[in-house]
């Protein structure tokens, strides 16, 4: 089977996770904070925090922006549930903003007749969450400028993007953003087996999603109210939850970060490889930003004949290639139908979805392994 995505562990990754398995700490050690330092330095940010999955980072960065009951949030109907459950966690209500129909990302002019629209409408929300699909990162110059102009926090979920970039900076700076969250789930550009990074420049931000990651419990004396209690002494000052990443967990991810930028670009060459193979067939590529530098997690393609997807998976997966499809539009899942959303609601993304189709790309795919998956494609598609 030639696998859609794939963790690549190396001995190095192996020793450093033997290494915590023989130390002290398996967890609350030294290695969380640095892989918090690596990624910050990696990415240009102040803060990072590390906790045990993205969808948790992205409930902690929506409760450190104060997100809560009456509260609005709008994100991207292409993307996996977690970008939309994170709102609900903390009670607020969530809305959705249709999709370039090339991209699949937050369309930025739909984003502003929205937004024209909540003013009028005195609903405008508190947190937009542009998500970096396929590791293609969003027009975030345009999406910022329309945040500030309605003063709108944005959290970006880059859970495709680390090690990608936009507008010469790399993703996580949080340049137009206040808080960026990644994940290293093991099909991603990183791994850490399960993990997420928040990213921000704002330490109370990164104060607050600490303090939330670990029961809401500080054991900060300057942050404390009775701060000569004793050593043993700790306070609670939110109601937080256990979202803690352990030492084993930051130590792989520490050592995946040194082959970081190696990843990307393999992952590129090998989407190079693919637009060379796929050219003449009647597919688009779905392809970023001239100013971005994809991570390239997913490598995405629109069919130009949508009714056949579905014999060209099965003919596919039958031909022992992995082929996927990212993602069924989040606003027509049962559990968001029943919350009053309908089919038609966001035409651009439900078109989009109708179109796609993931084929296989990681870091051990081959070369071979790519003209095999296109000669397939090209013997189904016609």
């Amino acid at each position: 089977m030639i696998l859609y995505g794939k963790q690549d562990i190396s001995n190095a990754d192996i020793d450093a996770v033997v290494d915590v398995l023989q130390s002290d700490f398996l967890t609350q050690g030294p290695k969380v904070p640095a892989f918090e330092k690596a990624i910050s330095d990696y990415c240009g940010a102040s803060f990072a925090v590390a906790v045990n999955s993205a969808t948790s980072a992205l409930h902690i960065a929506c409760l450190a922006l104060n997100v809560g009951a009456n509260d609005w949030v709008w994100t991207s109907p292409i993307t996996f549930v977690a970008s939309a459950n994170c709102a609900l966690y903390c009670g607020a209500n969530i809305d959705f903003v249709d999709v370039e129909p090339t991209s699949g990302n937050m369309c930025p002019k739909a984003l502003a007749a929205k937004l024209a629209w909540a003013a009028e409408n005195a609903c405008l929300p508190k947190v937009i969450i542009p998500v970096h699909l396929c590791g293609h990162s969003c027009d975030m110059k345009a999406i910022s400028a329309l945040a500030k102009q309605y003063d709108v926090k944005v959290i970006e979920d880059a859970s495709h993007g680390i090690g990608g970039s936009f507008d010469g900076n790399k993703l996580g700076c949080c340049q137009y953003s206040d808080i960026t969250v990644f994940s290293f789930h093991p099909v991603k550009i990183i791994t850490s087996a399960e993990g997420g990074v928040a990213t921000t420049n704002d330490s109370q931000l990164a104060q607050s999603m600490a303090m939330l990651r670990s029961h809401g419990i500080t054991k900060t004396p300057q942050q404390m109210l009775r701060p000569n209690e004793g050593d043993w002494y700790y306070e609670q000052h939110q109601l937080g939850f256990n979202y803690r990443m352990t030492e084993l967990q930051a130590a792989l991810g520490l050592s995946q970060m040194t082959r970081l930028d190696e990843f990307i670009s393999r992952r590129n060459q090998l989407a190079q490889h693919y637009a060379t193979q796929l050219s003449g067939l009647a597919v688009n590529i779905v392809e970023p930003l001239s100013n971005s530098v994809s991570a390239r997690h997913l490598q995405m393609i629109r069919l130009q004949t949508p009714s056949k997807r579905k014999a060209i998976f099965a003919a596919l997966r039958n031909a022992e290639i992995q082929v996927h499809v990212h993602y069924f539009p989040v606003h027509l899942q049962p559990y968001y139908l029943n919350l009053g959303f309908a089919v038609g609601d966001y035409p651009q993304a439900e078109r989009f979805y109708e179109q796609i189709l993931t084929l296989p790309l990681h870091t051990q795919l081959t070369e071979q392994q790519v003209e095999l998956v296109s000669l397939a494609l090209a013997e189904h598609i016609v």
